[in-house]
């Protein structure tokens, strides 16, 4: 980077913050702190969800996702659409007509006090990790792309959100979030066209689907009914479809951004704007990284893309190894490349098989040098995060590259300004009013709501400076969501649909199934969207058989 990239890396940065703050300046009324002004239209509702679950690691990981496995990663996403028609149906119209703070308002009117903090502990505890996670994905990359200081880059990112986060609250969020989002989606699409124009005058468009179907990066739907890979349409649309229902429909940084809307049909809107577009948001990220994959099979591409790592264990390559490895890696490379020209020039003829075979056991052959390399520098992030910035560094004009990494920022200082006001939030309703101080003033309050945003931000920061990632970033945000969110959504369909359980049997229930699923999760082999069922289904059986066995004749409270 030089001077212009960081000149519109901070300008983007700091600009939108310091807007933000200057719109939502004096805000001392809970009710629009906390859940905004109230009159937030349905795209800009549709915007804020969207940037709220779209962080720095959906743009920086999912390119790498789609370079390493190609498109299955999108069946991770089939059962969202369908989630978010039952939460405009069923979760919403509720919350409106109860004008809550949290969801978990809900589950203390339906059920009792210690279901309703159980809702909000489980909660608090998975989101304060993921706020980790949020702020950590984009740093650890960026600092080792770009040698700098982890721990710096660490705590200017997430000082700059809490800052803006403390100053304006809910609608500071939403605003910050429409300009985030449309440097992001500047930047990816900058990137897009880049790419394609980097592609060589032989290689159509046609042949670069060509070699990346034929090297099996477009296969996007597995029927399989097996349990244990990772991705598949049935874990997808069921276990997808319960992760989806219990973040947009129980998770606070959700719900705090759509029961802002002016009506219920503009906050509904915004959820159905969700539906229709998060599918075809993700595949087209993953469809860059597809064809990332297709131009590094002409473009020579780095042994590893961790360079900053691999060149640190060059200089203790006292045996030349490393250097020999990285010879016969670029040897390999010019090989696949005209067995690659070869194929396409074979293409629709009887040779064509052969000429693909060929470029397979090529790929197998370089791959196997790949991964010895991975383990020569023992890196335990996921080689294929570092793929995108990787390619923006080399390939992309200054200025773009300064907007492609304030792109990343954008996405991790959206995501994370969302989470720290859903935790100051829900700390402040259902933990301080609720049960420390029931009767102080709005005022009060949002001095309250302010500081816990200060203390969930340095929990967030302390999390991310001594965390230590060993998954793919975008897969290692959906475990954690999937081994917390089973329990919360069964506390809520449990309170929807179930009328004859009471408080005592969901929350015995809830506690058992999450301490289950924390088993399972370090026992079983199977794809960790199914956990999402397995918590879901455990509590609700188990709170109907409680209810059966132990409830007697009292009626539950209802809502």
């Amino acid at each position: 980077m030089n001077a212009l990239d960081y000149a519109v890396l901070l300008s983007t940065m700091l600009g939108i913050a310091a807007f933000a703050i200057w719109r939502t300046r004096g805000r001392r009324d809970l009710s629009a702190y906390l859940k905004g002004s109230g009159n937030t239209k349905w795209f800009v509702i549709g915007l804020s969800v969207m940037a709220t679950q779209a962080s720095a690691v959906t743009f920086l990981s999912t390119p790498g996702q789609g370079y390493q496995d190609g498109l299955g990663f999108i069946q991770n996403y089939f059962g969202a659409p369908f989630a978010l028609i039952v939460i405009c149906v069923f979760f919403l119209p509720i919350y409106r007509r109860l004008n809550i703070y949290t969801a978990y308002e809900f589950l203390g009117r339906r059920f009792d006090k210690k279901t309703r903090l159980l809702g909000a502990a489980l909660f608090l505890l998975q989101r304060g990790i993921a706020a980790g996670i949020t702020i950590y994905a984009p740093a650890i990359v960026l600092s080792a792309v770009f040698s700098w200081r982890l721990d710096l880059t660490i705590l200017l990112s997430g000082l700059v959100v809490i800052v803006y986060t403390v100053a304006g609250g809910s609608d500071a969020v939403t605003l910050t979030q429409k300009y985030q989002l449309g440097v992001i989606f500047a930047g990816m699409l900058a990137a897009f066209c880049v790419l394609l124009a980097k592609l060589p005058p032989w290689l159509s468009f046609s042949d670069a689907l060509t070699v990346a179907g034929g090297m099996h990066k477009l296969h996007a739907v597995d029927f399989t009914l097996s349990l244990r890979p990772r991705y598949t349409f049935w874990s997808g649309m069921i276990g997808g479809m319960c992760l989806a229902l219990s973040y947009f429909g129980t998770d606070q940084s959700q719900v705090q951004r759509y029961i802002s809307g002016a009506s219920l049909r503009d906050s509904r809107l915004g959820l159905m704007f969700n539906a229709v577009c998060k599918i075809p948001m993700q595949l087209s990220i993953l469809v860059l990284g597809v064809m990332l994959f297709v131009f590094y099979q002409i473009q020579q591409p780095p042994i590893v893309f961790n360079q900053s790592a691999w060149k640190g264990q060059m200089q203790h390559d006292a045996d030349h190894h490393l250097q020999a490895l990285e010879r016969q890696f670029i040897e390999m490379h010019v090989q696949k490349q005209q067995l690659i020209r070869d194929w396409l020039k074979a293409k629709h003829t009887a040779a064509e098989t052969q000429a693909r075979d060929k470029v397979l056991a090529a790929d197998a052959a370089a791959e196997k040098l790949h991964e010895d390399a991975k383990q020569a520098i023992g890196g335990k992030a996921n080689e294929a995060d570092y793929v995108f910035i990787t390619f923006i560094l080399k390939y992309l004009p200054h200025g773009l590259i300064g907007l492609l990494v304030a792109a990343f920022f954008a996405a991790a200082l959206s995501s994370k300004a969302a989470e720290l006001n859903a935790l100051a939030s829900t700390t402040t309703v259902d933990l301080y009013r609720h049960i420390i101080h029931r009767d102080a003033s709005d005022a009060h309050y949002v001095v309250a709501s302010k500081c816990f945003t200060v203390f969930w931000g340095l929990v967030a920061l302390s999390f991310a400076l001594f965390a230590n990632m060993v998954e793919n970033l975008i897969q290692a945000a959906n475990i954690v969501g999937s081994v917390f969110y089973g329990v919360p959504l069964a506390l809520f369909l449990v309170a929807f649909f179930i009328p004859f359980v009471g408080g005592s049997e969901i929350f015995f229930s809830a506690i058992i199934s999450q301490v289950l699923v924390i088993v399972l999760y370090f026992k079983l082999d199977i794809s960790y969207l199914w956990y999402n069922l397995i918590g879901c289904a455990v509590c609700v059986l188990l709170s109907i058989i409680f209810r059966l066995l132990f409830g007697g004749r009292a009626s539950p409270r209802r809502t």
